[in-house]
């Protein structure tokens, strides 16, 4: 969440802005805005956040009601530091669609709790209504578990004892030799006695944002209202904040051991760009248009 101080700047950067009204407002979806907002989306995946900003500054000075443009320009700006740019742009995006300036709120507050999650490889106490999800990875070419996926799967079996009345979501697509990582998963499980009823599989998803998306409206199909993730450390942080913008209450963080204590330490600016590339990603805002 915002804090006080922070809602207070864009109280007043909202009611400065709502004086000047939309009156003249250019129509929405014009091809040069659309350019650039292809072009600023473009720069944010390759790592230019800079150019991607200003991109962002022109498209919103030539249509002030683009509403995505005005939410992935508060969350680079938050990456970036820039204060100023942040409350602007909330206040905008406030008069213009209040629904994602909202959803842009959450975003920004589930990067800050991301990054501040830590790997922790002891397992939580949990009852039925908390979901244990886990994440794939890739598979062998014959479709073998490969090291570190062992890895997460004991995570998740030793979490799956502490808390033995939750549901178990494996989630992972990407087939090979015709089986996909969820499917490898669950069999990993049920040979490890977890009853198969148990276990529910999600095996579409071929990236952690899919994998938030798809596994957020299996474990509400199972009746869960919060989720235990589980993933190795360098991946908790990104994993985290995914589910949390993808609608899922996030109640515990349980890692495999690999890199452990390399991990501990909170990722720098370098280390959450990631973190903020993913969130608007799952956030669902068009990658382009």
């Amino acid at each position: 969440m915002i804090s006080r101080h922070w809602k207070s700047l864009v109280a007043a950067s909202f009611a400065a802005f709502s004086l000047t009204g939309l009156a003249g407002v250019p129509a929405h979806a014009a091809p040069e805005t659309d350019a650039l907002y292809n072009s600023a989306q473009r720069h944010f995946a390759n790592g230019d956040d800079n150019a991607g900003r200003a991109d962002l500054r022109n498209l919103i000075g030539a249509d002030p009601a683009d509403a995505e443009a005005l939410a992935l320009q508060a969350i680079w700006s938050d990456y970036a530091g820039d204060l100023p740019a942040l409350v602007d742009a909330m206040a905008r995006l406030h008069a213009v669609d209040p629904g994602l300036a909202q959803g842009t709120d959450n975003v920004l507050g589930a990067i800050r709790a991301a990054v501040g999650t830590l790997p922790n490889p002891l397992p939580a106490l949990a009852g039925p209504q908390t979901g244990i999800v886990v994440l794939g990875y890739g598979l062998l070419p014959d479709g073998a578990l490969r090291p570190e996926l062992v890895n997460r799967l004991t995570a998740a079996w030793l979490q799956s004892i502490a808390a033995p009345l939750s549901p178990i979501v494996v989630t992972g697509g990407n087939p090979q030799n015709g089986i996909t990582e969820a499917e490898a998963m669950r069999d990993w499980l049920v040979t490890h006695g977890v009853p198969p009823t148990r276990v529910h599989v999600e095996s579409r998803a071929g990236s952690t944002v899919q994998n938030a998306l798809f596994s957020t409206r299996l474990l509400r199909d199972v009746g869960a209202t919060s989720a235990i993730v589980v993933t190795s450390p360098n991946h908790i942080r990104r994993a985290v904040a995914d589910f949390i913008v993808a609608g899922t209450r996030v109640v515990g963080a349980t890692t495999s051991l690999e890199q452990l204590v390399s991990q501990l330490p909170p990722p720098g600016r370098a280390g959450q760009r990631g973190i903020y590339l993913d969130a608007t990603r799952t956030f669902q805002l068009d990658t382009a248009r």
